[in-house]
């Protein structure tokens, strides 16, 4: 059944909304997938702060060309599904890298990054990033190690001398023992 000009209009710009929204786009190949698999994908997707779109090749590359992305043409051969990540573009990736594994049918052909294609291995590589919070995690340790540090240095002077006072008091004041004897 053919699609009317104004459904693809429609599509072509819900493609370019979602393309503008997300912070990543990875395109993948989906055939062999039956509806149940499909489903999952798409819940492991939106949990992810993502959306799983099967798209149709030329309306796809309509979208993309009309964003003044470059767009290889290998993406867009076959079966098309494209997931846009609109939070964490690495750990959609870890996803969709995880899913290649256990769904034969599911191929990574490349992607999106700011603006820039990526391709299949450059997707895989992206997945082995550590995930968005934990890179968070680490730049404020990074941040607050400095800080640490200084207000370790500036107690230092403080903490000596006040183990020599008692170091002091403790020889002058017999103990309880040394009294009573």
């Amino acid at each position: 059944m053919a699609i009317t000009k104004e459904r693809k209009e429609k599509l072509v710009s819900q493609y370019t909304q979602l393309m503008q929204r997300s912070e990543g786009m990875i395109v993948t190949e989906y055939s062999g997938l039956n509806m149940k698999q499909i489903d999952e994908l798409r819940g492991k997707v939106r949990e992810a702060g993502g959306e799983f779109h099967i798209a149709k090749n030329t309306l796809s590359k309509k979208a993309f060309t009309s964003t003044g992305e470059s767009v290889p043409d290998s993406l867009f051969e076959g079966s098309t599904a494209i997931v846009f990540a609109f939070k964490d573009a690495a750990g959609m990736s870890k996803i969709m890298v995880d899913v290649g594994r256990t769904m034969d049918a599911v191929k990574i052909k490349g992607g999106f990054l700011g603006g820039q294609a990526i391709t299949a291995e450059q997707v895989k590589a992206l997945s082995e990033l550590p995930p968005l919070p934990v890179v968070r995690a680490q730049l404020m340790g990074t941040l607050l190690a400095p800080a640490s540090k200084l207000v370790r240095t500036l107690a230092e002077p403080g903490r000596s001398l006040a183990a020599v006072l008692k170091a002091y008091v403790d020889k002058e004041t017999p103990s309880p023992v040394e009294a009573t004897a």
